[in-house]
């Protein structure tokens, strides 16, 4: 088994991560919405946990063989220069904007459910960085204006 295969097969445990923080961000709803008008901090609480772990399988998900596509969709996207350069920058302002209000959040506000949701943020940035340079090599790899397919037949 080479380094490559095995970072794929630990990418897959991105899966999970998805969903405990599908888990979490869902877990107030299971209570009725009587109960999440109530209990507004343990909304905020759950909220967090659901960015934790979802800006932990994102970065697993960086983990996987650029090399390949997983679908078609990615691969129409990954082929074409501009879906390919529209899709980094979008990834970039995603980063961006979880990074800075999540610095903002947690650097100018005291104890409290703000501070709190700006840790997950913090963490959801960082997995997109990670997804982005996963993307930026999935794009040089892919491109067919600089890497055309073979001609069949």
């Amino acid at each position: 088994m080479t380094f490559r295969q095995f970072f794929q097969y630990v990418s897959y445990l991105q899966y999970p991560l998805v969903l405990a923080g599908l888990y979490y961000v869902l877990q107030p709803y299971f209570g009725g919405l009587d109960n999440l008008r109530g209990n507004l901090e343990s909304y905020f609480e759950a909220v967090n946990l659901g960015l934790v772990f979802t800006g932990m399988a994102i970065s697993f998900s960086s983990l996987q063989d650029p090399t390949k596509t997983q679908n078609k969709l990615s691969r129409k996207v990954w082929e074409h220069p501009l879906k390919g350069k529209i899709f980094i920058v979008f990834i970039c302002l995603i980063m961006l904007s979880c990074v800075i209000m999540g610095l903002v959040g947690y650097l100018y506000t005291a104890e409290g459910v703000i501070r709190q949701v700006s840790v997950g943020l913090i963490t959801m940035g960082l997995g997109m960085l990670g997804l982005l340079k996963t993307g930026l090599e999935m794009f040089e790899h892919h491109r067919l204006d600089k890497n055309p397919q073979p001609k069949e037949g």
